[in-house]
This record gives structure tokens, sequence and C-alpha cells, in this order.
């Protein structure tokens, strides 16, 4: 059934691209004006406007319905419904420790840097490895 709706597909995407470029643009009904355009036209003195805009809007619904029954049948071939699927949980580091600002002043509990903190009740010298 998928290579039926995909062959219509991409003949349906053919016939589009065709049918646009045998479309004579706006600017092209300026020399109609004058009495050049109506001897050209292949299908009456309207011009073929009207028949390949019509074939085009039909093409153009029939590749839209494929697309969508080719999605349609890409998730069922799938498996996968709305309902399993699983959004994976972010976990925070909790090792870094908060950037401060230097632009403000810091608190008067917090040392401004972890060279100027002392240990929990002791002095700076005793906090210093002493060398062998």
């Amino acid at each position: 059934m998928e290579q039926i709706i995909l062959i219509v597909h991409v003949l349906a995407a053919l016939a589009i691209i065709g049918l646009i470029l045998i479309q004579q643009g706006k600017g092209a009904d300026m020399g109609a004006s004058f009495g050049a355009g109506a001897s050209q036209t292949l299908l009456g003195s309207t011009g073929s406007g009207s028949a390949l805009t019509r074939a085009t809007a039909v093409f153009a619904t029939i590749f839209f319905a494929t697309s969508l029954s080719l999605a349609y049948v890409a998730k069922q071939k799938s498996g996968i419904s709305e309902d399993v699927i699983e959004v994976p949980e972010l976990q925070e580091s909790r090792d870094v420790a908060p950037v401060m600002n230097e632009s403000k002043a810091p608190d008067s509990d917090m040392p401004a840097s972890e060279t100027d903190a002392s240990p929990k009740g002791g002095s700076s010298s005793e906090s210093e490895i002493p060398s062998a």
C-alpha cells in the first residue's frame, strides 16, 4: 500500500512541476492587449490559464493527500504512540558553586574568595600544610 501511495505522490509532484512550468506568468498577458497574445493561445481566446490552474489545483490536492497518507503509514509502521514517548529528565549538577557577580559587594557572612576563607573555628595558619 505504501508503494502505491509513494508512486502517486511522485507522479503528482512531477505533474505539479510540469504544469507550473507550462503556465505563463502574469506579465505575459501584456502582449495580448496589443493583439499578439490571442493568436498564440492553445485553448481559445481566454488562454490556457483556467484549465492549467484547475489541473494544478487538483494535483496539489492529490499531493497533499498523499503526503498526509505517507506520514500516517510511517507512524503506524514505527509502532510509537504519543503516550509512550518518554522525555529524559535533566539532572542538575550540584558540584558547581554559584558564581558571584564581581560588581556587587559580597555579603558580610561570605568571604570574598576561597583564599580569604579560614576553616571553621581555626585560623589561616592552622590550615596550611606543613612541609616535611
